[in-house]
Parts: structure tokens; C-alpha cells; sequence
């Protein structure tokens, strides 16, 4: 089903098909309470407010919303920014992705366009829960989180509610816990970035999520080079050198934050950083077709899809 412009599925293992449907009906209406929290498509949900009083006064906002931003604030310094929920204030005009975008901008244009994304804009007072964005026409987004986010709390209204085994899957960033009806774990495929049906390897897992930021979901051509939709917050161009990025670890919230910030670091600085978390592995496609992994990930893979 359609939710948080994504495509959701749930599921639930169990012997009974009516409980499992109640169990799976708490995880969607988990899910919309969340869409109407986070959306920027409602003039009354907290982040709109947030966005309407930019540059103007700060906002009381609940705690939910608050926790939420301030872990997205510490996964910014994580990324040195990279990862950036400022990213709603990007100049309309730079970017839009359909066929009447024929050249990229120029540098210069591009820097101008993208200078209100700053996440050390964002004040927060943890005393009175407000947030202010310090320039008029920031906007923030939860884009590159909430998905994740939702998926993980309708893990734990089920998992609270009594499901053992499950997945919450927000096209193709899931989460699955438990095992399957055969006792066997989860097992999850990695999209081919060249052929978005297909997989090019499995993965067994349980009690673990999985995110992936590719350049194959939404992107333009020009001179017949391919440009992904995920731009760097400090130039305003396009990424290049990284075809997809699939992110493991335990929760979904961070699997969906951390995938486009390795795309937008790059293959070194991103697997780097990795490598210095704990409970978290990538796997890498650069634009050569060549796989690279963080040093822990226990997974057969080919070094090349060629």
C-alpha cells in the first residue's frame, strides 16, 4: 500500500490469518501517524509549522519530532554533513528530473542554490522543545529518514502487540525480525543498480534492516551520462563514482539515514566511516561495476557485476 510516497508492505508469520491481519493493520495506522507527523504536504503537521516560521520564531514541537531531529542532527556531524534534513530549502529551479533537463548547471549557480542547507542552522532548545530554522526559506525534510524511521516503529507496535516474526518492508528499505514459517532466516536480495528487477545477491538475515540509495531509482541523461537524483548538500551537483549503496545494521532508522551520505562521501571516505560504527556494514556499486564492502560484512559476493 501507498504510504509516505512509498510503497509499504507488511508481514507477519503466524498460524492464525485474522490476528496476523489485526497485527499488520496496527503497523499501517503506526505508519500514517507517523506520515501525518513528518509531511510537508499538510500546512498543520510540525514540520510544516517549523518550515512556515523559518528565520521568524521558534516552534514547540512534540517530543517525538524533537527526538527525531535531533538524532538526525548527530548523524549530520557523523557525515560532516552529508546528511542534511535541510534539504527542502534546495532552490526549486536547480533540479527537476524529468526529460526538459537538457545541461547541468554551472558550479557557481549551483553553490548560490543550494546555500540555506545547513544543518547547523537548526536551533534546538531541549528546555522548552522548540526548533527554529535561523534563515528565512529553510525548509526541513525527513526524506532521507522517515521511511526509515516509520518502519521501525511499526516493527515495535507489532513486536509489542505480539509478532515474533515479521517484516516491514518501504520499497526495498525493510526490516525483518524473527524467521521465516520454515524456521530459516529472512532472506533479502541486493538490486543490480544496472537492472533495477533483478538481484545480484541474497543475504540471510534476522533482527537486522537493510537500505539502499541508488542512482537507477530517479535520475536524468545528459550527453548520455547518467546523473543521479542525489545531490551533494555542498556543491548543489549531482554524485558521481557510486552506482547504489546498501546499508545493514540492526535498525531501519539509521540503514535509511546512512545510505545516501556514503553515496554523497564517496567509496574511501564512505567505507571509512563505516568501518569505525559498530553493528553497521555497506556494500558498495562504483560506476565501473566493481563491489566493494565494509570489513566485517560476512557475504559472498562478485568483486565486479560485469
Amino acid at each position: 500500500m501507498k504510504l509516505m510516497g512509498n510503497h509499504f508492505e507488511l508481514s507477519v508469520v503466524s498460524t492464525d490469518g485474522d490476528w496476523a491481519g489485526e497485527r499488520i493493520d496496527e503497523g499501517v495506522r503506526e505508519i500514517q501517524r507517523i506520515e501525518r507527523l513528518l509531511t510537508t504536504y499538510s500546512e498543520d503537521s510540525e514540520t510544516s509549522l517549523i518550515n512556515a516560521n523559518a528565520g521568524l520564531s521558534p516552534v514547540a514541537v512534540s517530543e517525538e519530532t524533537f527526538g527525531l531531529i535531533e538524532r538526525s542532527l548527530r548523524i549530520s556531524q557523523l557525515t560532516q554533513g552529508a546528511f542534511d534534513i535541510t534539504y527542502g530549502s534546495i532552490d526549486k529551479r536547480l533540479w527537476n528530473f524529468d526529460t526538459s533537463m537538457q545541461r547541468l548547471p554551472d558550479a557557481a549557480t549551483a553553490k548560490r542554490m543550494v546555500r540555506l542547507i545547513d544543518h547547523r542552522k537548526i536551533i534546538l532548545d531541549a528546555e522548552r522543545r522548540t526548533v527554529l530554522l535561523e534563515e528565512e526559506g529553510m525548509r526541513i525534510g525527513f526524506g532521507g529518514i522517515g521511511k526509515g524511521y516509520a518502519a521501525e516503529m511499526a516493527k515495535a507496535v507489532m513486536r509489542k502487540n505480539g509478532v515474533v516474526s515479521g517484516v516491514v518492508n518501504a520499497s526495498g528499505d525493510l526490516t525483518a525480525w524473527g524467521y521465516q514459517p520454515s524456521g530459516q532466516a529472512w532472506t533479502i536480495g541486493i538490486v543490480n543498480p544496472n537492472s533495477a528487477g533483478q538481484i545480484f545477491s541474497y543475504l540471510d538475515v534476522t533482527d537486522m534492516a537493510v537500505a539502499t540509495s541508488g542512482n537507477y531509482e530517479k535520475y536524468i541523461l545528459i550527453d548520455g551520462k547518467k546523473y543521479s537524483h542525489t545531490i551533494n548538500p555542498r556543491t548543489g551537483l549531482p554524485v558521481t563514482g557510486i552506482k547504489s549503496v546498501t546499508i545493514l545494521c540492526p535498525n531501519a532508522e539509521i540503514a535509511d539515514a546512512m545510505a545516501t551520505p556514503v553515496m554523497i562521501m564517496g567509496i574511501r571516505a564512505g567505507l571509512d566511516m563505516i568501518n569505525q560504527m559498530q553493528h553497521i556494514e555497506a556494500i558498495l556499486v562504483d560506476d565501473d561495476d566493481i563491489v566493494h564492502t565494509s570489513d566485517h560484512i560476512r557475504v559472498q559476493l562478485k568483486k565486479t557485476l560485469k
